[in-house]
């Protein structure tokens, strides 16, 4: 018999905040998150501003001897994680490891160790390398790490599906528990990207924005949008069976009550442009979560301020939505907080919980230059009130990777 799902614990670290409560303010303040690159500097590079984390110190997180043996995206997964531990308030203790799992990913993984060791690599040769590199740079030891903190000894798993890579995360996660094989997971993504390397391998496929006001770089929707903006950070939810949340009395944020993944099969890095594989994962997550299109009250767009995702993510809105893609509310808090990579499904589907448990709308910021390609409500600027009880989430990564949770809001 299939089971419910529930949230009871969050945490996050992103450019707006690095705890949820930070987090929830500024998303309903409207706050940009987007400012010059602080991490290095590259007189040569077009790309000037990220979405950087922003007073975190990472041995609050891990003992200081581990902050040179553990990737940044490691740390803030840690961190994101022990967060949502401890929002959950379970007892670890009390509870069956072997039915607690972890499912973290990351689309890149540990890219600044990979910069720094092939920085090494070059200056002084093959044996300087250090015996830590695997260990950091691989795209599970988030995962891992984060298991090995809990004593998490059921499922751990990192799904890398690119941008989409943390809400297929946490629909895995939904599936496992709605089926039976865990009772508790962790799951959500974690990415740390701004390096050289990363800004410079995105800014040469094109997809960066070359803006230098941080105003006006991520700009979803409107029609001067040229590109995303990196950002870093991470997305964890404490997740487990309706039942087992019940029994121990746990605060309940929301329901997860659908997921739905497609695949575009068909180009590396742009999706379709007639927007049907992302329709489709929004059908397949309203279907399994028993609702129709009216029923839902906010989607968080993907909306990457790049021309070609925003105007064929607004094509599979109309096409999954019909007569309702008009009066559907939308945002793109990626105008706040920049692309996360694979932590932005996590952050976002956050976002989706904190619009559903504090009855409002997150903003779509920066917005000036309507867009006729782009002709839906975007809740531009400004945060509405609204009571919001449905929700979907929307992923759509490089590979043509289509990912959609569909959430509920608590109501007991």
């Amino acid at each position: 018999m299939d089971r419910r799902v529930v949230i009871t614990g969050m945490g996050a670290v992103t450019p707006i905040g690095n705890n949820i409560e930070e987090y929830a303010r500024s998303l309903k303040e409207g706050k940009c998150g987007i400012g010059k690159i602080t991490k290095f500097e590259s007189p040569d590079c077009k790309v000037s501003v990220a979405g950087e984390v922003k007073n975190f110190d990472p041995a609050q997180t891990v003992e200081k001897k581990e902050v040179k043996r553990t990737d940044l995206y490691s740390i803030y997964a840690m961190e994101a994680a022990q967060q949502a531990v401890e929002d959950s308030g379970i007892d670890l203790e009390s509870i069956d490891k072997e039915r607690f799992g972890v499912i973290i990913g990351s689309g890149i993984g540990g890219l600044i160790t990979i910069e720094e060791q092939g920085r090494k690599l070059e200056s002084k040769g093959v044996n300087k390398i250090s015996p830590m590199f695997i260990p950091m740079a691989i795209e599970n030891m988030a995962a891992g790490n984060v298991a090995i903190r809990f004593g998490a000894r059921g499922t751990c798993i990192s799904v890398v599906t690119a941008c989409a890579t943390s809400t297929h995360c946490i629909g895995e996660a939904y599936r496992n528990i709605k089926h039976g094989y865990s009772d508790y997971i962790l799951t959500g993504g974690s990415e740390a990207a701004v390096c050289e390397l990363g800004i410079g391998g995105f800014a040469a496929l094109k997809a960066l924005s070359t803006s230098d006001d941080p105003e006006r770089a991520s700009i979803p929707f409107d029609k001067e949008r040229g590109g995303f903006v990196m950002g870093e950070g991470a997305g964890v939810m404490f997740i487990e069976s309706l039942e087992s949340a019940q029994a121990r009395g746990a605060k309940i944020y929301a329901e997860i009550v659908g997921y739905g993944t497609t695949c575009d099969a068909y180009h590396i890095t742009s999706p379709r442009l007639d927007g049907d594989g992302a329709s489709k994962a929004m059908l397949n997550a309203m279907a399994e979560a028993g609702i129709e299109p009216k029923d839902i009250d906010y989607i968080n767009a993907h909306g990457t301020s790049t021309h070609i995702n925003d105007a064929s993510e607004t094509l599979a809105i109309k096409k999954a939505f019909g007569e309702y893609a008009k009066t559907v509310s939308i945002s793109s808090t990626k105008s706040m907080t920049g692309h996360l990579l694979g932590a932005t499904g996590a952050i976002e589907a956050i976002a989706c919980v904190i619009a559903m448990k504090d009855s409002f709308i997150p903003p779509t910021i920066g917005y000036k230059v309507p867009d006729e390609e782009c002709d839906l409500d975007y809740t531009v600027n400004k945060a509405k009130e609204k009571e919001v009880k449905y929700t979907l989430s929307n992923t759509l990564g490089f590979g043509g990777h289509n990912g959609v949770i569909c959430l509920k809001k608590w109501e007991g």
